[in-house]
């Protein structure tokens, strides 16, 4: 099994009590302590304008503007989104930005794209926020978009949601051209979403990965309707890597673990959510499949390898302020999964 793992940028409350000009040296800081190991192979972050699980005047930091800011800072891991909003940006132009932070890295960077669902951000931002059905047309036209400008270096649609007329994208990303990439899309193209009717049809035909819900029973059942979309197009479902996010609290005693937890709702409390969203905040973590001893994750991460898990993205909640949650799970977790 493979790894990522997120670098806290502010949404979800994680640089709390970080003064705003050391943000950047606890993200860059975390994203060279990772790029210097060999434990996870890519970091991440999220495309969001507006904390969760409310917004507040805490921090969230741009994620175009991370990634090309951790592609110029490290060497080794890959880069990527999950899931940038197609909506948030006009497809072309993002193939072009991508391309350029690709070039940045060295031919590092992972396209994570999704449809949006964050309607207090969309409206705030003005956006609008348009029906599922408009929102995932959009995302099918864009996905479109990106691999025509990555793989020919110009793309033309004239679609219900997107016209573009001979856009052209020079230099090409360096994946697909002068370093080995994704052969289908150029940059390797994660798709967002377990939506059974539309979502998952897209991901059958333009994705290299598919990113779902991670609890093994949705896990399994999105994977048997992805196969399904896949016979339908003609497409190896085995050439998608399937893909999950976590949210990790890990520790070697429950006392250590409800420290944790602790930790979680008193950061939340000093961001100024409100403690009925933190009681339920709480509540829906310790729920989580990578909650408790390391023995006790591997455990669920063997279960979900059985049923196609290839690579698990990791979200450690402290990591900005304490990393021995992130060694324990690369000392004890990923070995043991042959990561």
């Amino acid at each position: 099994m493979r790894f990522g793992i997120f670098v806290p940028q502010g949404w979800r409350m994680d640089l709390v009590g970080i003064e705003p000009e050391q943000q950047w040296d606890a993200m860059s800081g975390l994203a060279r302590y990772v790029d210097e190991g060999d434990a996870f192979e890519s970091i991440w972050v999220f495309d969001h304008f507006h904390t969760v699980p409310a917004p507040t005047q805490e921090a969230t930091h741009e994620a175009w503007s991370l990634m090309a800011g951790f592609a110029a800072t490290t060497s080794r891991v890959r880069l990527g989104q999950m899931c940038t909003c197609m909506s948030y940006r006009n497809p072309a132009y993002l193939a072009k930005v991508a391309a350029t932070v690709d070039h940045i890295s060295g031919g590092r960077l992972e396209m994570g794209i999704g449809g949006g669902w964050y309607e207090k951000e969309w409206r705030a931002y003005g956006y609008g926020f348009p029906p599922p059905r408009e929102r995932l047309g959009r995302l099918r036209e864009g996905v479109r978009i990106f691999r025509d400008l990555w793989t020919t270096g110009q793309a033309t649609l004239d679609g219900e949601h997107y016209q573009v007329e001979r856009a052209r994208c020079y230099p090409r990303p360096l994946q697909g051209t002068v370093l080995p990439g994704s052969e289908l899309n150029g940059i390797p193209m994660w798709i967002a979403g377990g939506g059974e009717q539309v979502t998952l049809k897209i991901v059958a035909r333009y994705a290299d990965y598919a990113n779902v819900d991670g609890t093994p029973e949705v896990f399994a059942h999105k994977s048997e309707v992805l196969r399904g979309h896949c016979a339908d197009v003609g497409r190896d479902f085995d050439a998608i890597v399937r893909t999950a996010d976590y949210n990790v609290f890990i520790a070697e005693t429950e006392s250590e673990l409800d420290d944790r937890f602790r930790f979680y709702a008193d950061t939340l409390r000093r961001g100024g959510i409100p403690e009925p969203k933190i009681e339920r905040s709480v509540a829906a973590m310790r729920r989580g499949p990578a909650v408790g001893t390391p023995e006790q994750i591997v455990e669920t991460f063997q279960g979900l390898a059985g049923l196609g898990l290839g690579y698990a993205i990791t979200n450690f909640f402290d990591a900005a302020y304490d990393r021995s949650g992130i060694d324990l799970f690369t000392s004890q977790v990923i070995p043991a999964l042959g990561g």
